[in-house]
């Protein structure tokens, strides 16, 4: 995707422990993936800044996964794109996280939202800024206490996933209680084999199964798919199809593997990443979904890891 004349480069996400823990992942209703935004507009720009306070808190009960641990928890790009790198600080006070600062800095640790032609610019093209769509999406995150639940911006789309992906990073170091600064080594190159994440629990009577395989230092296979407690696949559920595609448009047995089929695309292009997955219309939250997961086997792909990726995600009572 360009932006200004500039190629948006990929970013990758590395964590400081072997054990992932996603927030708020609701995958399993297809109710929760004709809701939300499904905007394709997308800008180079991916880390921004700034602070906020919560103000609101989550209310559903949480019958599955980590509780957050009170902290501060920071993120850092290691390598600068396009003059920038990201850097997010993450404050958790009685279980919520109650500040959110997310900046993108330069080599003087000058930050993008004072740049003044870039935010003229990028105004111009599509929209919005960094400026104006950075306190929406901290604002958005403390509000859903999730990383899930923060609405792509229009104009911003690539900007929004990958805010997406730190904020989650952030909540997987809370929810282990790790206060080591998160070291994002962006634009590795990836190492040859097979990564795997799972979820450990079910919501809805599902849980995610991912597996992609590097070849070449390419993504060559991409094998993601929802499993109920029999190991049976969501995209031979007929009753579950028939019911999501007549309130959606669409189901599991067609939107799996078109996400697949596009994740092995887009990796295959220069500076592809995850991010440019095209949302599935119809299934919105679970596209948004699979591109954090695939975000995550990305990482492992980046440092050579094969241990498989357990994913402690939160499950709501419904």
């Amino acid at each position: 995707m360009e932006w200004w004349g500039i190629k948006m480069k990929k970013k990758r996400f590395v964590t400081g422990f072997a054990v992932l823990a996603f927030s708020a992942l609701v995958l399993g209703a297809c109710g929760a993936d004709d809701n939300g935004s499904s905007n394709s507009s997308s800008e180079s720009s991916t880390a921004q800044s700034s602070t906020a306070k919560s103000t609101t808190e989550s209310s559903a009960k949480v019958v599955a996964g980590g509780d957050l641990q009170d902290g501060t928890y920071k993120l850092e790009e290691k390598n600068y794109s396009n003059g920038y790198r990201a850097v997010f600080e993450m404050v958790v006070k009685d279980g919520k996280i109650t500040e959110s600062k997310y900046d993108n800095v330069n080599e003087n640790g000058e930050s993008k939202t004072k740049d003044a032609e870039y935010n003229k610019n990028m105004e111009a093209k599509s929209g919005t800024n960094p400026e104006k769509y950075i306190p929406e999406l901290n604002d958005q995150f403390l509000k859903a206490q999730s990383a899930s639940g923060v609405e792509v911006v229009t104009g911003a789309t690539h900007s929004s996933e990958s805010f997406q992906n730190y904020a989650q990073q952030l909540i997987q170091a809370a929810q282990a209680g790790n206060t080591d600064t998160i070291e994002i080594d962006n634009g590795a190159d990836l190492k040859d084999g097979t990564y795997k994440l799972e979820e450990k629990n079910y919501s809805n009577g599902y849980r995610v199964q991912f597996e992609m395989t590097v070849a070449g230092g390419k993504v060559t296979e991409s094998n993601f798919d929802y499993i109920d407690k029999d190991g049976k696949s969501k995209q031979d559920d007929t009753e579950y199809n028939e019911n999501m595609k007549a309130k959606s448009g669409t189901e599991p047995k067609t939107y799996i593997p078109t996400l697949n089929d596009e994740f092995v695309k887009a990796m295959g292009e220069e500076d592809g990443s995850p991010a440019d997955v095209e949302v599935v219309t119809g299934a919105t939250h679970s596209s948004h979904s699979f591109i954090m997961y695939a975000q995550q086997l990305v990482n492992a792909a980046e440092k050579g890891d094969t241990q498989t990726i357990e994913v402690d995600n939160i499950v709501t009572e419904k």
